[in-house]
């Protein structure tokens, strides 16, 4: 069954996006993190809350590093079901994230967004880089 042509170029466009999406709340934290806590806070629950922000920004850049090494082995790159179920997260979190970003929600719906629309499909590269490499098998 030939894959269709656009796959490819729309799953590696909605990752970059993510990416960069990813990379801009990064920069521009302060803001999720002044909407995670009370109105009168100490520096200690402003440090630990920007930790906690820190430490799912980087998560997410280390599925982001998995994602993109198997697509561009190639283990991935045409499998058809893998593509689109990354270019649906992918596009998901592109969206949410944009929202995440502009209305300034609460740090912890970040782990939400990072679980449905990062963890997902790196979960799934994981198993087919395993049957690929592990297990010798040819990539669908």
């Amino acid at each position: 069954m030939p894959i269709p042509s656009s796959l490819i170029p729309s799953r590696f466009l909605t990752l970059m996006a993510h990416l960069v999406i990813v990379i801009d709340i990064f920069w521009s934290r302060e803001n999720n993190v002044l909407a995670s806590l009370p109105p009168t806070y100490t520096s200690l629950q402003y440090q630990n809350r920007d930790t906690e922000l820190i430490v799912a920004l980087s998560v997410t850049l280390g599925m982001f590093l998995i994602e993109l090494l198997g697509f561009f082995s190639g283990v991935s790159m045409f499998n058809s079901t893998q593509s689109l179920i990354s270019i649906g997260t992918h596009a998901s979190a592109s969206v949410t994230l944009l929202f995440f970003l502009f209305e300034q929600w609460p740090c912890s719906t970040y782990w939400w967004i990072f679980a449905f629309c990062s963890a997902l499909p790196a979960c799934i590269e994981i198993i087919l880089m395993i049957g690929v490499f592990g297990l010798k098998k040819k990539p669908l």
